[in-house]
């Protein structure tokens, strides 16, 4: 416990030294891949999430889900891709197949579902490859393009607030 708490202070303290050099651009283009990174410690609605963005216009195969759970035996989602901290290592390092794999898919909108700043969250959050990345407020700002303000509970609300503004920002 103590080690794995001394694991993700390292590594937080370390990704927010390197977000102070960070570019925070991002590609101009329609939405038609999605990326779904969601804390089940603290949700556990994810098909509701995803009909959520299937009803918004989203087309189920483009959606690509992965799940942090602090115990994988333990996991409530078997049907979606889970992963754990014990797939980070000390020097930041994903060992995951799965989890490296999602990191270098190029979505073209990442959204991160988690409100508590998780250290191998945050890292999938900075090394992913998504082209516009969308979270939650409470979260450092470095990590996302678009924060919406809202609890991690509201799934409803924040999927109407970000297809509101990815509709002003011409991404639909």
């Amino acid at each position: 416990m103590f080690l794995n708490n001394m694991k993700d202070f390292i590594l937080k303290k370390t990704l927010k030294k390197n977000l102070k050099n960070l570019e925070n651009s991002f590609t101009i283009g329609t939405v038609k891949s999605v990326g779904l990174l969601i804390d089940s410690t603290c949700f556990v609605e994810t098909e509701e999430l995803i009909q959520g963005l299937i009803d918004n216009g989203i087309k189920l195969e483009n959606i690509t889900t992965i799940i942090y759970s602090e115990n994988i035996k333990n996991s409530i989602n078997s049907k979606f891709t889970s992963f754990s901290s014990s797939q980070l290592s000390w020097n930041g390092r994903i060992t995951g197949l799965e989890v490296s794999d999602f990191i270098t898919q190029n979505f073209d909108l990442l959204i991160n579902y988690y409100d508590i700043e998780n250290a191998i969250l945050l890292n999938i959050t900075h090394n992913s490859n998504a082209h516009f990345k969308v979270g939650f407020s409470n979260i450092d700002n470095r990590f996302n393009h678009f924060m919406i303000t809202t609890t991690i509970e509201n799934h409803v609300i924040f999927i109407k607030e970000l297809f509101k503004y990815l509709k002003l920002l011409n991404k639909l």
